[in-house]
């Protein structure tokens, strides 16, 4: 059975309530005649059809509907299938005079002067880039970075590095370089917990944690030619 409208029964009943408002309170009882209401269908105009359906959704509106989203590779998962670089320890691998010059370094570091550190600097062809801005003197710039008056922290952290692990990068290229410490070139995220201990030796746990969020090592490395020239002693990205 079709569902009647409610309009007319609603305009009846205002009618009603009117008479009543307006009579007066003597007034004889107002007599009132039931007025059939007749149906939609009877009350639908010759010809239209009233039609009731239930509400499906909108097929655009359907999310099973939508083209699944193209997956896309995160840089994390391109380093965790590309292939590790071999780490060296030690000398053994190293040319003559790379091993030559890796000695001369250290030499210079653990005699806690820092000037003896100038002439390994100055024996270079060009000096080694220590900044990723001009400076001046090197030897002043390495104090001043240092966390001590005296620059023994900065020889610290360079004796340090050539004391790790390294690499042999860009081999057979203009770029081939011998490289301290071995994190440098090494996918964070891959360290095993023997190696992640070996990184604490150099960083603190809060200098680990932000490189982590950035997704690679940032601090100091040291990068010597098969030629045995000095490179680089230098921080950042």
């Amino acid at each position: 059975m079709a569902t009647p409208f409610p309009g007319p029964r609603t305009a009846l009943a205002v009618l009603a309530a009117a008479v009543l408002l307006a009579a007066p309170a003597e007034a004889a009882k107002v007599t009132t005649e039931r007025i059939p209401v007749p149906d939609a269908e009877q009350a639908a105009p010759p010809g239209l059809t009233i039609q009731f359906r239930d509400m499906q959704p909108d097929a655009a509106s359907d999310d099973s509907a939508q083209p699944a989203p193209e997956e896309k590779t995160t840089p994390d998962e391109e380093t965790s299938t590309a292939p590790l670089p071999e780490i060296h320890y030690g000398t053994a691998d190293l040319p003559k005079p790379v091993m030559r010059l890796r000695e001369q370094i250290l030499e210079a570091a653990r005699s806690g002067d820092l000037e003896r550190l100038r002439p390994v600097l100055e024996s270079n062809e060009m000096p080694p880039t220590l900044s990723l801005t001009q400076i001046d003197d090197p030897i002043d710039f390495l104090k001043q970075a240092s966390g001590d008056p005296n620059g023994r922290e900065v020889l610290a952290i360079l004796s340090e590095i050539l004391e790790a692990g390294w690499v042999h990068v860009d081999v057979g290229t203009p770029q081939e370089m011998y490289i301290w410490p071995y994190f440098a070139r090494y996918p964070l995220a891959r360290l095993t917990p023997p190696q992640e201990v070996e990184l604490y030796r150099i960083l603190t746990a809060a200098d680990v944690e932000e490189m982590q969020d950035f997704g690679a090592y940032i601090f100091y490395r040291v990068g010597i030619g098969p030629d045995g020239t000095w490179h680089y002693f230098v921080a950042g990205d």
